[in-house]
């Protein structure tokens, strides 16, 4: 596997140089190696929109902001720590799944958030990515002390989901809330066994005791609604699914990342393989180790 992390450093602070007006072709430019990978699975999506409607810096404002921030995380040497967690999380799978399937090149962009959006800054501490399409990563963060500390194991999380999705099937009509929560699981849980406890993401650790409890129920007794119209409340929780104009279910924020842990780690205990190893196991397969029924 070849991972090339894009200098996307450069293309940003030469990006806020420009007029207002060219930047969203700039913008364009610097997304178009995710574009090439991502059109054939998505169709001819607009990155440029996409960026607008998520949690993107503004393309339609100065914000003096932005060139700190990016020197911030230049300095932090964050384009390079991303390249190396990279490369020891495919050192670690290939290590534990000899022949797995993988995309031959992986492009890897960070591109700069928002710090005025609040489900960037606060609901998500900073950063999150996208790495479910093989041979795409697009990993989004403003600086935050979290962030700063945590978005090269990120990028390894998202590598985790890159390969899987080589290996497993997904269908956007088909995909179930096991599927999802198993994904988030395994790839926190592989965080955790290539860097420590300490490197995994607030999204798994957002809930405890009798909160989890009670979610895990909700989300197992529904592990097979279907349909990615259908999941963000069980995965991100009712607040981000309302965001995106999808139905609440009553649930918290990343609800599904602690459930997908649990189960996770019910399934590791069981058959004492790893993270690793498990990336290509279906999760059909890790939902009965973990004795979570499933018609699926």
């Amino acid at each position: 596997m070849k991972i090339v992390v894009h200098d996307t450093a450069s293309a940003m602070l030469d990006l806020l140089q420009r007029p207002l007006e060219e930047r969203p072709d700039a913008l364009r430019e610097m997304l178009s190696p995710l574009h090439s990978v991502m059109s054939p699975v998505m169709g001819d999506v607009d990155l440029v929109e996409m960026h607008r409607q998520g949690s993107g810096f503004r393309l339609d404002r100065e914000d003096p902001r932005y060139v700190t921030a990016l020197r911030q995380m230049q300095d932090a040497g964050v384009w390079d720590r991303i390249g190396d967690s990279l490369a020891a999380a495919w050192e670690r799978i290939s290590g534990a799944a000899p022949g797995i399937k993988h995309a031959e090149t992986v492009h890897v962009v960070l591109v700069l958030g928002d710090p005025d959006d609040e489900h960037l800054t606060v609901r998500n501490a900073g950063y999150f990515g996208l790495g479910g399409i093989p041979g795409a990563i697009h990993l989004l963060m403003w600086p935050t002390e979290t962030s700063l500390q945590k978005i090269d194991h990120a990028a390894a999380h998202e590598l985790h989901h890159n390969v899987r999705y080589a290996n497993v099937a997904w269908n956007p009509m088909t995909v179930t809330v096991g599927e999802h929560v198993v994904a988030e699981g395994l790839a926190e849980a592989f965080v955790r066994e290539l860097a420590g406890e300490q490197a995994m993401g607030p999204w798994s650790k957002a809930l405890s005791g009798a909160e989890l409890d009670s979610a895990y129920e909700k989300i197992t007794a529904d592990i097979d609604v279907a349909g990615m119209q259908n999941l963000t409340a069980y995965v991100l929780g009712d607040a981000t699914a309302e965001l995106m104009g999808q139905e609440p279910v009553g649930l918290p924020d990343f609800a599904g990342y602690a459930a997908g842990l649990r189960i996770v780690d019910a399934h590791l205990a069981a058959t004492g393989l790893t993270a690793a190893q498990s990336t290509a196991l279906s999760a059909r397969e890790i939902l009965l180790n973990a004795g979570v029924p499933t018609s699926a």
